[in-house]
């Protein structure tokens, strides 16, 4: 799941999470691509080669009893870990920031081999779901926190569950569907169609409901109908996102859940899943956070609440949560210029790489639908 669809035409201030500019790893210019990018030309060798091992993974990992699937996927984690330097830097430069020490240190190395063997397990699990029933979905998960979910949902003029790539979200939100609930998630395309599509018609059968990336008239539709659409947020550090305090440093978030918000009349819901050592699912929601308005200092406002609830479960479980992209910028000055604009923004004396989380400038999506 992604968090913001990205829409083409808009300007450079629109919200958009994983979608940048193709060409510019910054976003300035070009067009729109989802959080994966797409092979553009070229033999689809290496596509049928992925898809092939995924449902041969699939098979066979879905038939084993799930404990030596875990062990098996644990060694081929550390094996990845290993192999994939590009990956292991960046999850170590996370680790690092939130367990504040240097990426050398052995203690963000040891938390990022744990977030390698979790992504795993998050993988397996998914291998697993389409050969449960959809009673067996609800009983992995907390119905404290599904009924949290229903209390605020029947409360709205529809529902934006945001969260993080922690525990799994798959699993929440086949537990939701199984209850007979409107679930939606918005999906980033992965770089292969056929993949995408096999995921799709997975999820369908739990009764969930995917929505491309760029399906942003379907995002609004289901909002006005007061369905629940769930979104993640943690695409990665983009420059012209919303500029945000994630756990005590500057980075930024996309502003898409809130504009959707404010346009919609939707509730914003903070939630997050947690995985239990028994397999099932804890569960939890952060207090709703509604959007009045498009205003730069309103969706400045409800974004930084979003980073602000969701703060929590990353330090609660830090090796469930399954970011591969860098979540906070390299440079010491790049995160100064987004204090500078959160200042801008908020009217205030320029805030600090390292202060308090002024709240910051406003990336409006455009409603299709007007």
């Amino acid at each position: 799941m992604t968090a913001d669809a990205g829409i083409p035409g808009e300007p450079a201030a629109v919200a958009r999470s994983g979608a940048a500019r193709e060409g510019d790893g910054n976003g300035q210019g070009g067009r729109l691509r989802a959080p994966h990018r797409r092979e553009t030309a070229g033999p689809r060798i290496r596509e049928k080669v992925v898809v092939a091992a995924y449902r041969g993974g699939a098979w066979v990992l879905g038939r084993l009893p799930f404990g030596p699937s875990v062990r098996v996927g644990g060694w081929l984690s550390d094996a990845v870990y290993v192999a994939w330097p590009e990956k292991r830097r960046h999850v170590r430069a996370n680790a690092a920031r939130i367990l504040a020490v240097p990426p050398g240190d052995r203690r963000a190395g040891a938390l990022a081999r744990a977030v390698f063997r979790n992504q795993t397990r998050w993988v397996i699990e998914g291998f697993h779901l389409p050969r449960m029933t959809r009673d067996e979905h609800v009983a992995i998960f907390d119905a404290p926190a599904a009924d949290r979910v229903h209390e605020v949902w029947a409360a709205s003029q529809g529902t934006i569950l945001v969260g993080l790539h922690v525990g799994n979200g798959d699993a929440a939100a086949a537990a939701l569907a199984g209850r007979g609930w409107p679930v939606n998630v918005l999906a980033e395309d992965t770089a292969y169609d056929e993949l995408f599509e096999l995921m799709f018609e997975q999820r369908r059968e739990w009764g969930i409901r995917v929505i491309p990336w760029r399906n942003l008239r379907e995002v609004y539709r289901v909002l006005r109908n007061r369905e629940i659409l769930g979104l993640l947020v943690d695409w990665g550090y983009r420059p012209d996102g919303q500029p945000v305090q994630l756990l005590g440093a500057w980075t930024t978030l996309p502003a898409g859940p809130a504009a959707l918000a404010a346009k919609t009349g939707a509730t914003i819901l903070p939630f997050w899943t947690i995985r239990r050592p028994d397999g099932t699912f804890a569960g939890d929601a952060g207090e709703p956070i509604r959007v009045a308005s498009t205003d730069p200092t309103e969706i400045a406002r409800a974004t930084q609440a979003i980073a602000r609830a969701l703060e929590p479960v990353i330090r609660e479980a830090p090796e469930q949560w399954c970011v591969f992209k860098p979540m906070w910028p390299a440079d010491p000055a790049e995160e100064a210029a987004l204090a500078a604009r959160a200042a801008a923004v908020a009217g205030e004396p320029e805030a600090t790489a390292t202060g308090s989380g002024a709240p910051v400038a406003l990336a409006a999506a455009t409603d299709p639908t007007t």
